[in-house]
């Protein structure tokens, strides 16, 4: 079985959820595994280190506890986000942690690590990286990656500015393995639109800070019910890489949304936002383009349902269209 059919038998919605920064902990990750979709969390959220020891153990313990109580419907796997970056001086032992509990997927951001991928796939995991170019797609691929997570325009946080229908064709012509799309997506006939243009998941971060479950604050989730695309800003100014914010957010951390200056990549500073007096996260918050298709918050459980109710809907007025020619 391939790594792409391994993945899709053991969900009940293609959805892998995105790490977020400080919003994905144990809670979220737990509820999106139960809910049947991949769930995740950067492994720096977990802080003081020896804290990702405990909530992987969390996490685990969860998850046994819950296909034993429903072996009909078992959990969907896990992963851990790691920052393969100079500036993420966690890296060797967060991956060490990550071996000793065998999480069965790591998504790397920013590099594709060798180190990384060979710890991996030393206990039978799997790595997803996510590109935001296909050149960055193919440096990944030589590097031994089994998926690619492919973040294009629209998408929260750090995101590319290539269309979908740009990037995922592209990357098909060199890589048949599992894809991930990531980019305003946030409801279920985007979920079949990832499909179509050739993807195998939906990457989602966004509709999920609009949960219960996630730790967001209450301001943050009323803020993402009343936005819409138009109040998203694309910037690099807090982190030294560009990503798409909340203007409400930029603003009232005292910024100008509209003239925003570009911050020296040399800075770049994954943990806390450290290029500003602001912290990117914590202050000011990202949010993907379609946000404008949230309005509520409603526990992961029932937010996955609508998804799927979404997902199932969309796929048969696709074939009601389709019958017609």
């Amino acid at each position: 079985m391939s790594v792409t059919d391994s993945l899709l038998s053991r969900l009940r919605l293609p959805v892998i959820a995105s790490p977020m920064f400080i919003v994905s902990t144990p809670a979220l990750v737990i509820a999106q595994c139960k809910a049947g979709i991949v769930g995740s969390f950067p492994a720096l959220n977990a802080r003081p280190a020896h804290v990702l020891d405990e909530w992987l153990t969390q996490i685990r313990e969860a998850l046994a506890r819950h296909d034993a109580e429903h072996p009909d419907s078992p959990a969907a796997p896990f992963a851990v986000n790691q920052i393969c970056h100079g500036s993420n001086d966690r890296l060797a032992q967060d991956m060490e942690t990550c071996v000793r509990h065998r999480v069965p997927i790591i998504i790397t951001s920013l590099q594709a690590s060798r180190p990384v991928i060979d710890a991996a796939h030393g206990y039978g995991g799997i790595v997803l990286h996510d590109v935001t170019t296909v050149r960055h797609a193919e440096k990944a691929l030589e590097h031994g990656v089994d998926g690619l997570i492919l973040v294009c325009a629209g998408a929260g946080g750090h995101a590319g500015t290539l269309s979908p229908f740009a990037l995922v064709p592209e990357v098909r012509r060199i890589f048949s393995g599992p894809v991930a799309l990531s980019g305003a997506i946030a409801n279920g006939s985007s979920i079949l639109a990832a499909q179509a243009v050739g993807a195998d998941f939906a990457y989602i971060g966004t509709r999920f800070i609009a949960t219960e479950e996630a730790n967001a604050d209450a301001a943050y989730k009323q803020m993402l019910l009343a936005s819409a695309a138009d109040d998203i800003v694309y910037t690099s100014l807090f982190t030294g890489v560009p990503g798409n914010y909340l203007k409400p957010s930029v603003a009232a951390s005292g910024f100008d949304p509209q003239n925003l200056p570009s911050a020296d990549k040399s800075k770049m500073d994954f943990g806390s936002g450290g290029n500003t007096a602001k912290k990117a996260w914590r202050d000011i918050w990202s949010a993907g383009q379609g946000v404008g298709s949230i309005d509520d918050v409603p526990t992961l459980q029932a937010c996955v349902a609508r998804l799927a109710d979404e997902y199932r809907a969309a796929r048969q007025s696709v074939a009601a269209r389709a019958a017609r020619y």
